[in-house]
């Protein structure tokens, strides 16, 4: 058990805090410890969440298709192909 002492205005401020959210202050404190922890890892990119790259996109993709401007010719190449596909 942890057992903490606060000046007035803190204990006001935990006061007003417990009954606006209608909580505990020791559930207060875990959401707040566990929030200041979440800031301090680092965050995981949108790909990371994702689960990597996806392998079958790849495979057969150029190695400067990182390049914005070599991403847009493909997929623009891409779109006239299903175009000209579905126009048959």
């Amino acid at each position: 058990m942890l057992s903490i002492n606060l000046d007035r205005e803190t204990e006001n401020y935990l006061t007003e805090i417990i009954s606006e959210e209608n909580i505990t202050s020791e559930e207060l404190l875990k959401k707040l410890i566990y929030e200041h922890w979440q800031n301090l890892k680092p965050r995981k990119t949108l790909l990371q969440r994702r689960g990597e790259h996806p392998r079958c996109l790849l495979e057969n993709a150029p190695p400067d298709l990182s390049l914005r401007e070599n991403r847009k010719k493909v997929v623009a190449e891409y779109i006239k192909e299903r175009h000209y596909q579905h126009h048959q």
